[in-house]
């Protein structure tokens, strides 16, 4: 396992961290299979660990909580994310500052994060939606100066909606943000135009989510993958979508030659080559899943002829509307 220096914060994190979404947002999580996974992944030399309060309400906070009472000589960091008062993903901009982050809000599910992570502080506190617009809000800078200086955290940061890596910028210039979570991967390429720089400029750690594109990029998924009845990723890959990821799926496995096997370490690869990027957090479910992604880790960036073919992949999408 390689390590990176995580912003300001000056903590020395892996760059292949470890994202709880898939323990208790997805369908066929199994508890004890996800306790294994964390151990393994700990064992591995996986130091970064990202939660959420609405991953399963408290669940995989609770998971990462007894990770952390099992490994009391390790220093494990421990990232979890307040929830949108008004409880919707993305924020919209007609969305106001006092209906999603009030501080009574911000206070309480701090307290609650606390209590199912087992800590006093939590090394890493993040807003699980965010909107440019209230970066000028009084009670915003009041909550996170607070939240520093009361020792609930030790490090804050922003979670941003998905397309919108340029939707914090302002926040980061307020000099309150340590941290931004961003999707980025083959397909959505679209942080490194304004985000990346900028943090690698100013001393902002970088959270990469979602490297796979919810499971594209891992070959797996076909045009008739089937998911179950409430997953999240029957809206994502609704109509023709699932055809169009396998269309555009087998142009990189061509242009790159490489076997469809091989294209969750090549994705990985292209994930890890930024120097910005502090660490990504691909979703581990299994000792298998821990295996493959630490081994991705010690492969490093890429080489530059492959990532300049990887470019050629960058794909501008929404497929929310």
């Amino acid at each position: 396992m390689r390590y990176r220096t995580f912003g300001r914060t000056g903590w020395g994190v892996s760059d292949i961290g470890y994202g709880l979404w898939g323990m208790s947002g997805w369908s066929g999580s199994d508890d004890q299979q996800s306790t294994a996974a964390l151990q393994h992944a700990a064992d591995a030399g996986c130091t970064f660990f990202d939660s959420a309060w609405g991953y399963g309400e408290g669940k995989s906070d609770r998971l990462l909580g007894k990770l952390l009472k099992g490994n009391p000589g390790r220093r494990l960091y421990a990232a979890s994310k307040i929830p949108p008062g008004n409880f919707k993903w993305p924020a919209l901009p007609t969305y106001s500052y006092a209906e999603v982050f009030s501080s009574e809000h911000v206070f309480r599910y701090a307290d609650e994060i606390r209590k199912n992570l087992g800590t006093d502080a939590i090394d890493l506190l993040q807003f699980h939606v965010w909107q440019d617009a209230w970066s000028d809000e009084p009670d915003f800078r009041n909550t996170v100066e607070k939240l520093k200086r009361d020792g609930i955290i030790r490090a804050f940061g922003l979670s941003l909606n998905r397309w919108e890596p340029a939707n914090g910028l302002r926040a980061i210039r307020t000099g309150l943000v340590d941290t931004v979570q961003v999707i980025y991967n083959i397909f959505d390429q679209s942080p490194e135009d304004e985000l990346f720089p900028y943090c690698e400029q100013h001393g902002i750690g970088v959270i990469v989510r979602v490297p796979f594109d919810e499971g594209a990029l891992t070959g797996k998924l076909t045009p008739d993958t089937e998911f179950p009845a409430g997953d999240f990723r029957n809206n994502y890959f609704k109509g023709n979508r699932k055809q169009e990821v396998w269309d555009a799926v087998q142009a990189i496995v061509h242009d790159i030659g490489i076997n469809i096997s091989e294209l969750p370490a090549l994705a990985l690869g292209f994930c890890l080559t930024p120097t910005a990027v502090s660490t990504v957090i691909p979703g581990m479910r299994s000792l298998r899943h821990v295996a493959a992604n630490v081994a991705a880790s010690d492969a490093g960036p890429l080489p530059p002829d492959v990532l300049a073919k990887l470019r050629q992949h960058r794909w501008v999408r929404n497929f929310w509307h």
